[in-house]
């Protein structure tokens, strides 16, 4: 197995990992354009950071971390792999 192969798959690896923090991101600014169109009063932004800090902060985390220890993993899996074949 040649070094670059598994440099390839790292990268690949890291590059789908960071696609989906950015979908993450979008997700988030998403939400953010709804709460400004429907209005911005006290209440409403009150509202927002209760459930943001609630939901939205462990939902988000959540997802990173998977997103990273599958890159992580795999990348360690390549990297055994190439060490084992070479």
């Amino acid at each position: 197995m040649d070094i670059w192969i598994v440099i390839v798959i790292i990268a690949v690896l890291c590059i789908i990992g960071l696609i989906a923090t950015l979908m993450v991101i979008k997700q988030e600014e998403n939400r953010m354009k709804q709460y400004e169109e429907e209005g911005d009063t006290a209440e409403n932004a009150l509202k927002r950071s209760l459930e943001y800090e609630s939901k939205s902060i462990s939902s988000n985390v959540k997802s990173l971390s998977w997103i990273y220890i599958v890159a992580i993993v795999l990348s360690l899996i390549a990297f055994a792999l190439y060490m084992y074949f070479r």
